[in-house]
């Protein structure tokens, strides 16, 4: 359980980090979008209402506190589940980098009423709409990994 909580706050700070660093001391939610590395890597600012890709957006207080009890409650369930199982290594990663990366978004939802995104990545002449964070990352690998390794086997 050490490894799930351990990644789990190393998650959470990456994240918070660099919501900071980007979003307020180079000052993205005023300027919208800073090019970095065009047109591949790119700052472009978005608060997120919803889900995934701004899916179920609302900016209503409701959805913004519903959101934020799902969020809570697959936390604990991921933590118990993790803490019940007989998993390895990989699978506690996992449960730390999807914890880490839930309860990021979750701050940014209570701090802000939304989720501060602004990494935009673009490649191979497709226009990438979409801005997303690393808890965004954090919760996506994570519950690759759990899909993955949490077979209830210890890796050797």
């Amino acid at each position: 359980m050490r490894l799930v909580l351990i990644t789990a706050v190393l998650t959470f700070v990456l994240d918070q980090v660099t919501k900071w660093v980007v979003v307020f001391w180079l000052d993205l939610q005023r300027l919208g979008e800073i090019d970095v590395i065009p047109p591949l890597v790119n700052f472009r600012m978005a608060w997120n209402y919803g889900v995934n890709f701004g899916l179920g957006a609302s900016n209503s207080d409701t959805m913004r506190w519903i959101l934020i009890a799902v969020a809570l409650g697959i936390t604990v369930f991921v933590l118990v589940w993790i803490w019940r199982a007989d998993v390895g290594w990989w699978a506690k990663f996992a449960a730390g980098l999807l914890v880490g990366g839930a309860l990021g978004n979750v701050v940014d939802r209570v701090l802000y009423g939304a989720v501060a995104d602004f990494l935009n990545m673009t490649c191979c002449g497709f226009e990438n709409p979409y801005s997303f964070n690393v808890a965004d990352i954090a919760i996506f690998a994570g519950a690759i990994g759990l899909a993955l390794f949490a077979d209830g086997k210890k890796a050797a």
